[in-house]
């Protein structure tokens, strides 16, 4: 793996684990956005996400900015490094970065110039063609083995959204949240999303 100035393209692992760390992803120039989940390379996507997805995102981050404004809790978009420390926060040691869509993170102790290092306790993904099955598998097991309290799993074109809670270390799902539905979270005491309006003027 090349890491001089050249930028390099990006192959989906093949290995079961990989060997790179969080100090390896910051030598990395990649062409593409790049996420590590034990130590192996993901691509986000080769491309921009499309439009709709970026109005999403861009609208669910602005109704949590002002839900939060003036309390302890912070929400951050993509992109920004959350780093899932194991045993040590040494940058070699650390095998898991990701950069979600949408976090929430309440415990300022663990935020840093950097990014985040620990688990948000409200991660959104918002679904596009990039996303492959097998980062999805990965983000969930990444997400519920190091305590993410909540994740959100938005699909933009459907117009449906999926939840995850966490209980006794497990997720646990919503079931399919849909036009009709008022979505209220868990973590954010008080914080509700009616989706009929929500997706309203997304197309």
């Amino acid at each position: 793996m090349k890491t001089g100035k050249e930028p390099n393209t990006v192959e989906e692992p093949k290995a079961e684990y990989g060997l790179y760390s969080y100090a390896d992803y910051l030598t990395w120039q990649f062409e593409e956005v790049v996420e590590l989940i034990k130590g192996k390379i993901f691509k986000k996507a080769a491309a921009a996400p499309k439009r709709i997805h970026q109005k999403v995102s861009v609208k669910l981050v602005s109704r949590l900015y002002v839900f939060l404004e003036g309390k302890k809790c912070q929400v951050y978009d993509a992109p920004f490094d959350v780093r899932f420390p194991k045993e040590s926060k040494e940058d070699h040691k650390i095998h898991n970065v990701v950069q979600p869509d949408i976090c929430v993170i309440c415990d300022p102790e663990k935020l840093d110039d950097r990014g985040c290092i620990g688990a948000p306790d409200l991660i959104v993904e918002i679904l596009s063609p990039g996303n492959s099955k097998t980062e999805l598998k990965h983000k969930f097991n990444l997400y519920e083995s190091h305590g993410v309290r909540e994740y959100w799993i938005i699909h933009p074109e459907n117009q449906n959204l999926l939840i995850y809670t966490l209980i006794n270390g497990k997720y646990v799902p919503s079931g399919l949240l849909t036009s009709g539905d008022v979505v209220e979270s868990t973590v954010l005491e008080g914080f509700k999303l009616d989706l009929e309006e929500f997706f309203g003027d997304i197309e």
